[in-house]
């Protein structure tokens, strides 16, 4: 669409006159039924998955924001079938030498837009602890 770009002799440009009601929204008072749950519908879909790296900020974010401790990193991202969960590195404990603070693995899940809905403490370590195969 073209832009309305003659000026009035004041130098302001007229108003575009207004347009027409659309009939989705006109059928508010007990119009078009069926247009009234189309949109309905739209509303309702589920929005697309956040993509991994928001999913990785998202889980430290929130994670931080519950614990009150700043997260060392995210080891572990997995999607899920209701959205995502990663496994994130937080510092519970600090002491000198740094390797023998002690470190925790949160499991964080969060749903396809990325808000978290359940975490839980995984595993305690010293930061210099190796983990052995198996």
């Amino acid at each position: 669409m073209f832009r309305n770009t003659e000026k009035r002799e004041d130098g302001v440009r007229p108003r575009r006159p207004a347009r027409a009601t659309a009939p989705s929204a006109r059928a508010g008072a007990g119009g078009n039924r069926r247009a009234q749950g189309e949109a309905g519908e739209a509303r309702r879909r589920p929005r697309p998955r956040v993509s991994a790296p928001q999913a990785m900020r998202y889980a430290a974010e929130q994670l931080a924001e519950l614990l009150g401790r700043v997260p060392e990193s995210v080891s572990a991202l997995k999607p899920t079938e209701d959205g995502w969960r990663a496994d994130v590195e937080v510092v519970e404990l600090e002491r000198i030498p740094e390797t023998t603070s002690v470190m925790a693995s949160y499991r964080v899940s969060l749903d396809q837009q990325g808000e978290l809905v359940a975490y839980e403490r995984i595993r305690r370590y010293t930061r210099g602890q190796i983990d052995r195969r198996t």
